[in-house]
């Protein structure tokens, strides 16, 4: 599901970007590229490389929103989940509560069915099921949130990539007039050229800070699901008493 939103957000980006360059004539192109003062110049001046970094910001930002939307306490751990299957563990109702996680299927959920399928086993197995599930939702959140970390280290290598091969034609100029070109000539290509280095770093920076700043929340609410999970299912830690065994009674003796 989120890869099919991520693929639409993509492509909706793509879309933004390539309309307004298809509207325009080829001249009205060059006059945008030629004016180094305009922001639409200094985006077409990166050309096809300077498109796909624009096109990465676009996605970081489509992910930054999702993360907010997603990771938060109400969505990973919800309060009516916890009251829920509290009372039912207290009631020692393990069947309903396991349908009312297999219901719920949020994070929290997820790990107190893993503790409530042990149920019969006692306290270390509940245990032991809830710090596996824990730990597999652990990856999980860490992996949504490494496309960040991607974006963030890819978009200064393709920032790179435009820089060198801007460098490359600016010195095919030289090459072309046998060392006639004038010093505009390769200042506006070195101009075109850097300017891709400039958009992967202010897309790359924002990306890494938040690749920190989700990482972290991640960490909190791994901390606050262990918590809550061990709460909610710690009417199950009490022994249950064991069944009164009456010493067996001896059959009466017949007198001889």
């Amino acid at each position: 599901m989120h890869t099919i939103r991520y693929a639409a957000l993509t492509l909706i980006g793509w879309l933004a970007l390539a309309a307004p360059l298809a509207a325009q004539t080829p001249e009205a192109q060059r006059q945008v590229e030629d004016d180094v003062n305009s922001f639409s110049g200094i985006i077409l001046a990166g050309g096809s490389v300077g498109a796909v970094i624009i096109l990465l910001s676009i996605v970081a930002v489509g992910l930054a929103i999702d993360y907010l939307r997603t990771l938060r306490q109400p969505v990973l751990m919800p309060r009516a989940l916890v009251e829920q299957v509290w009372q039912l563990a207290q009631q020692g109702q393990i069947a309903e509560a396991l349908q009312v996680c297999h219901n719920d299927r949020s994070c929290l959920a997820i790990v107190l069915e893993a503790g409530l399928r042990h149920a019969d086993e006692g306290w270390p197995a509940i245990e032991k099921g809830m710090e596996d599930a824990l730990a597999e939702q652990a990856g999980k959140l860490y992996r949504r949130i490494e496309y960040l970390s991607v974006i963030g280290n890819i978009a200064p290598m393709l920032g790179l990539l435009g820089t060198v091969v801007g460098m490359v034609f600016a010195f095919r100029v030289v090459a072309t007039t046998q060392g006639a070109a004038r010093a505009a000539d390769l200042a506006e290509g070195i101009y075109k050229a850097l300017i891709t280095t400039v958009e992967g770093l202010v897309v790359a920076i924002p990306a890494l800070g938040l690749f920190a700043m989700f990482r972290s929340r991640v960490e909190n609410m791994l901390g606050q699901l262990a918590s809550t999970a061990q709460q909610t299912l710690a009417p199950l830690r009490a022994p249950r008493p064991a069944p009164r065994r009456t010493a067996p009674v001896a059959p009466p003796v017949e007198g001889r």
